[in-house]
């Protein structure tokens, strides 16, 4: 599918014109969108826009890293969006000419509907040119990465709050998940925000001081991703530690209480294994009260041994969660 947006020579706002129109030279500039291309679609960018076989190449090709090509006509940025549902990255390929914006790509795109629609009904957008454009399409991607880690850090923060109240294994689950996706959100804002920096830099894209100005906020904005990410990243791996030495703590406990009652058993054991043996010369097997003093035996050794575990404080050791 394409569409089409341009501004005459008469300064008028056009959309969906024919690529044929474009012959005319009657846009002082345009933006082309190829979404979801058929093969004729594809092969559109060698034949009708005459792009370098490399930047088509990388088009074409899988998921390419964040990057930005000098050609003589144009400069070709590979830009990626990302997925919430299915939280992967997706290419969005851009070339930049003087004149001219053409975006390809094959999944469908919120951030470039937002990016036209904006573009379309600001009039001192859609009169800047294509480098507006281009802003306005990169400023749309980048704004669509808060909203993804914002939900995460939201619910990190949830789960770090409840740590000390219960131990959901379920949202550990969910908490390495998230410690995965941060991995691949890291992947794909770093080199998003190298790309900015390149861009910045670069003395090819001849940035007027205001247009430097509103790409400068997109840097800020992708440093800020940045640090966002390796904060959330940091507070995964926090709440794993807490979580593995609660575990471990919990796990302390129950050795302990199993301990307690295996030492408590040991002298008792022993008391009956001896009186169960029934030899003859066992003069306590004929005493009257034998069978109660042995009891009673039994449970002063319990009792005495219990007395002394509280002296020594062990389980004061259960009394924290």
């Amino acid at each position: 599918m394409i569409r089409t947006v341009g501004v005459t020579t008469d300064h008028e706002l056009v959309q969906n014109f024919t690529l044929d129109e474009l012959k005319d030279n009657l846009f002082e500039w345009y933006w082309v969108d190829i979404s979801n291309p058929t093969l004729d679609e594809q092969n559109l960018l060698a034949d009708f826009f005459q792009f370098h076989p490399l930047a088509i190449e990388d088009c074409l090709h899988d998921l390419q890293r964040p990057k930005l090509d000098n050609y003589d006509r144009h400069t070709f940025f590979v830009l990626h969006t990302y997925n919430e549902k299915t939280m992967e990255a997706e290419e969005l390929d851009v070339f930049v000419g003087g004149n001219f914006v053409v975006t390809f790509h094959y999944e469908e795109m919120h951030e470039l509907d937002e990016a036209l629609d904006r573009l379309v009904h600001s009039t001192k957008s859609w009169k800047r040119g294509s480098m507006q454009a281009l802003y306005q399409i990169i400023d749309k991607v980048v704004d669509h990465y808060f909203p993804i880690i914002y939900k995460i850090e939201d619910f990190l923060n949830e789960v770090e709050d409840d740590m000390s109240r219960h131990h959901d294994q379920f949202s550990m689950n969910r908490v390495f998940e998230i410690r995965s996706d941060l991995l691949h959100l890291r992947r794909t804002i770093n080199p998003m925000r190298d790309l900015l920096y390149r861009m910045l830099a670069s003395s090819r894209l001849n940035f007027s001081q205001e247009e430097r100005t509103y790409f400068e906020d997109i840097y800020d904005h992708l440093i800020k991703l940045s640090e966002m990410i390796d904060s959330n990243r940091d507070l995964t791996a926090d709440i794993r530690d807490s979580h593995m030495s609660m575990n471990a703590s919990r796990m302390n406990r129950i050795m302990m209480t199993l301990t307690i009652v295996s030492t408590v058993f040991i002298p008792l054991t022993f008391i009956a294994g001896v009186y169960g043996m029934n030899f003859v010369n066992m003069p306590e097997l004929e005493w009257s009260f034998g069978y109660f003093g042995v009891l009673l035996f039994m449970f002063l050794t319990a009792g005495g041994m219990l007395t002394w575990f509280t002296y020594k404080g062990w389980f004061k050791l259960f009394k924290n969660p």
